[in-house]
C-alpha cells in the first residue's frame, strides 16, 4: 500500500469513527461513507444562507437533471489546492445554461470558515457556483461528508449517484483518474458510472463533539 493510500485509509477510519459517535448509528453505509450509499435517496438541504444573501434549498434545482454537492471550506489546505480545478470543472459542466449545478458548502465552525470569510473568498476566487453555509453541521451529518473537499453526484431522480473525491491526487499535476468528470459523463450518457463510491482526499471536516446529558 502506498503511503498516500495509507494515509487516506487512516484518516477516513478515525473520521467515520467521530462521525459515528455524534451521528448515531447508520441505517444504510457505503464502502467509503458510514451514512450513506449510493442509490439512497439524496438528503435535502433546506433555507441555507448563501454568500449571495439568498437562501437556497434543493428544491430550488428542480429544474437541474444532475445536482454536484461538494463539501468545503476556506481553512483546509487541500480544500484551497482543490479550488482553481473546482472552479474550471463548473464552468465546463455546470453554467446556467447547464442541465447540471453545483453547488459547495462549508459547515466549519471557525472564524476563518464563517459566512463573511467564505465571501470575501468566492470573490477573490469568482466562484461560479453556489456557496452555502450551515452552522447546525446537519447537512454535511446526513451525508456523511468527513472530508474538504468531498463530492456527491445526485441524479435525476434525486438519488445519490456518485460519492468520494474530486480525483486521485491533491496535486493537480499527479492526477490519473479523474473520479468525478468521469462519472458525471457516464450519468449524462444514461449509464451508472464505472466508480461509483471513493475516498476523498482532504482534511477532516470539523465537527463539533455533541455533549452527553449527565
Amino acid at each position: 500500500m502506498s503511503r498516500l493510500a495509507s494515509l487516506r485509509a487512516l484518516s477516513f477510519l478515525v473520521t467515520c469513527a467521530g462521525l459515528s459517535l455524534s451521528a448515531g448509528p447508520a441505517a444504510s453505509a457505503g464502502d467509503y461513507n458510514p451514512v450513506l450509499s449510493v442509490g439512497d435517496k439524496a438528503p435535502a438541504w433546506k433555507n441555507l444562507p448563501g454568500i449571495d444573501g439568498k437562501k437556497h434549498s434543493l428544491d430550488d434545482l428542480k429544474d437541474k437533471d444532475i445536482v454536484i454537492l461538494c463539501f468545503t471550506c476556506n481553512s483546509c489546505d487541500v480544500a484551497t489546492e482543490y479550488e482553481d480545478r473546482i472552479i474550471e470543472f463548473a464552468k465546463k459542466y455546470a453554467d446556467q445554461k447547464s442541465k447540471v449545478a453545483f453547488v459547495a458548502v462549508n459547515v466549519n465552525k471557525i472564524p476563518e470558515d464563517n459566512l463573511a470569510a467564505m465571501k470575501k473568498r468566492a470573490d477573490a476566487k469568482k466562484f461560479p457556483f453556489a456557496y452555502l453555509y450551515d452552522d447546525t453541521q446537519k447537512i454535511a451529518k446526513d451525508y456523511g461528508a468527513t472530508f474538504t473537499p468531498e463530492f456527491f453526484i445526485i441524479n435525476k431522480d434525486r438519488k445519490i449517484a456518485y460519492m468520494g473525491g474530486f480525483d486521485d491526487q491533491s496535486s493537480a499535476a499527479l492526477v490519473k483518474k479523474r473520479y468525478l468528470e468521469d462519472a458525471l459523463k457516464q450519468i449524462q450518457q444514461g449509464k451508472p458510472p464505472a466508480t461509483k463510491e471513493t475516498v476523498a482526499i482532504g482534511c477532516m471536516i470539523r465537527y463539533e463533539r455533541e455533549r452527553r446529558k449527565k
